[in-house]
């Protein structure tokens, strides 16, 4: 029996945010198509993702993997997802999607397409998370981005942690000397807080990164790796 992908977003109630996960979770079973993919979340709406991974069948050695569809290891991740498997041994659940490379090659086109000019002074916006963990894979994408791209970059959250996406706005500004500021995204969907992060007041902000067959490279990835592991 070949073990379920179960894809598990966070939930949103944005009807766009939802159809943009779904076109994940179809580029996924497309590019696996003898894999069961299954749809999961662990917030706002269902199907939960604890009852999908009691509902898989008992398989020998593995049943199903359970991939994160988020961009960084929060308490979604280390809680939520970790106690769904925590019953179902023949489970098992990988790390977010970042931080990667790969996500970086997404955020840069997606800023190439909202027309940033190199040397802008960037602010990198995850969703934000109170937990440490989440805030350290955002800093470590932050960091890989730096890397490469011609200008500063900062982190501003869209909710949660200091510094606020508009704070770190302000202070992008306020240090660039008259160079433009944008806000890159660091989101998978539209939704609430895309639309925080179009209104901080940055010259630019670049849209979300889904849908993009990087990502689903990115689940792929993470499955395979579950089940060699």
């Amino acid at each position: 029996m070949t073990a379920s992908l179960v894809v598990c977003g966070h939930g949103t109630r944005d009807p766009r945010g939802r159809e943009t996960v779904r076109a994940v979770l179809a580029a996924v079973a497309a590019r696996c198509p003898d894999v069961p993919v299954l749809e999961a979340y662990v917030d706002v709406h269902g199907p939960e993702v604890a009852e999908v991974v009691a509902g898989l069948p008992a398989g020998e050695p593995v049943a199903g993997v359970v991939v994160p569809l988020l961009l960084a290891g929060g308490y979604h991740v280390h809680v939520d997802v970790a106690e769904a498997v925590a019953a179902r041994p023949d489970v098992r659940a990988t790390p977010a999607l970042g931080p990667d490379e790969r996500l970086v090659d997404v955020v840069l086109d997606r800023l190439r397409e909202a027309g940033a000019a190199p040397g802008s002074s960037l602010v990198l916006a995850p969703a934000g998370s109170s937990d440490a963990r989440a805030q350290a894979d955002s800093a470590a994408a932050a960091q890989l981005l730096a890397v490469r791209w011609d200008g500063p970059v900062t982190l501003g959250f869209a909710a949660g942690p200091a510094p606020s996406v508009a704070d770190a706005v302000r202070s992008a500004r306020a240090a660039a000397g008259g160079a433009p500021v944008v806000v890159a995204s660091y989101l998978l969907a539209p939704g609430f807080f895309q639309r925080r992060l179009e209104e901080a007041g940055a010259d630019l902000v670049s849209g979300p990164l889904a849908p993009d067959e990087r990502i689903v490279d990115v689940v792929v990835d993470r499955y395979r790796a579950a089940l060699a592991g």
